[in-house]
């Protein structure tokens, strides 16, 4: 593959890190008693690097696509749900159109690969490749230069919007195969502590799933590398979401990443350039069994100085809807963060006595 990735520097500054710190010393409050607000704050401004980070325009970017193995039977849903969501998407129905509603988000749903004509319209980015993936279980879901052309088209779409943050969500109906796939060859865990129930399948379509993935796995042993693996199991959504995390962060912009199948992307992403954990800020623990084991292995030390276990998943809610509602609910707090650590107070700008007064 000739997809080169953006080259992105480590947020790692210690100098830095220790005046972030000092001036969360110094805020009119009990040292260390905004918990996990605190390290998340300290990120972001090393990000920025910067001792008063604003966060402005953020980009709510959902990516879909078409999987060709769920002809397989791997979803509860029929693939025409992926088309159908789009739509309730660009209508403003969806949760995800609710919750950036709420919260200020521009939301822009990215056609990675539907396998369906969408008239064009506000809020929709044209980027698909092809009418979705090849079914893996015959063959790879995407050859080279499809894989190549959805990093690149992730790349670009983030270098044509405004802002400093981006959340990444997706839709399409198979892709927690495609994710519990990546994640099992890329991460050496065992594909049943991998893959979940995803859109609902019931005791029998778990097993179903299983035997359909085990076969798919093993098709594509020699598949070892990360773009590999991605063009080997797909999908387009989350090729392009590998792309974009990586231009994010190379652009210095906080990255707010959503569930299990952006988890993968990230995942995918970190095997290229580890620097890209320090821009990731991981919104939940998805309700998907494999998603607690991915953020574990995420949070493990790479190459990069960050990593997860400095702040971890902000919220536990039992979701599994995907969309980037998780990132949605996410964002507030990753907007407390920033607020509290360039408005708060200190002690001695508010006259109050610290305890070694």
């Amino acid at each position: 593959m000739t997809f080169t990735a953006p080259l992105i520097a480590d947020i790692h500054d210690p100098q830095h890190a220790a005046h972030l710190q000092q001036v969360w010393s110094q805020k009119t409050k009990p040292l260390g008693s905004l918990g996990q607000l605190e390290a998340l704050g300290q990120q972001i401004g090393l990000i920025q690097q910067t001792l008063k980070p604003q966060l402005t325009q953020p980009q709510l970017l959902v990516f879909a696509s078409d999987h060709g193995l769920a002809a397989q039977g791997v979803s509860a849903y029929p693939s025409d749900v992926t088309w159908q969501m789009v739509e309730n998407f660009l209508a403003g129905g969806a949760a995800v159109s609710v919750l950036a509603r709420q919260h200020g988000l521009a939301l822009q749903v990215v056609d990675a690969g539907v396998a369906h004509a969408f008239a064009p319209r506000a809020g929709l980015i044209q980027c698909k490749v092809a009418l979705g993936t090849q079914d893996a279980s015959t063959g790879p879901a995407m050859n080279k230069a499809q894989c190549q052309q959805a990093l690149q088209a992730g790349c670009k779409v983030v270098t044509s919007l405004p802002g400093n943050a981006v959340l990444l969500g997706e839709m399409g109906i198979g892709n927690t195969s495609s994710a519990a796939l990546l994640m099992s060859r890329l991460t050496g865990e065992p594909l049943t502590d991998c893959m979940g129930r995803g859109t609902g399948l019931d005791d029998a379509g778990m097993l179903h799933k299983q035997q359909v993935l085990k076969a798919v796995l093993q098709r594509h042993a020699d598949a070892t590398e990360p773009l590999q693996a991605l063009a080997a199991f797909g999908g387009f959504e989350i090729a392009m979401m590998v792309g974009a995390c990586l231009q994010a962060a190379s652009h210095r912009r906080v990255v707010v990443v959503d569930g299990f199948i952006a988890g993968a992307a990230v995942l995918v992403a970190s095997k290229l350039q580890p620097a890209v954990l320090g821009y990731c800020v991981f919104a939940h623990r998805s309700a998907e069994q494999g998603h607690g084991l991915m953020l574990d292995h995420l949070a493990r030390p790479t190459g990069s100085a960050w990593a997860l276990n400095r702040v971890g998943p902000l919220l536990n809610l039992g979701l599994r809807l995907g969309e980037g509602s998780g990132a949605a609910l996410a964002w507030p707090l990753v907007q407390s963060a920033a607020g509290l650590l360039c408005e708060m107070a200190s002690f001695k700008s508010a006259g109050v006595s610290n305890k070694e007064d």
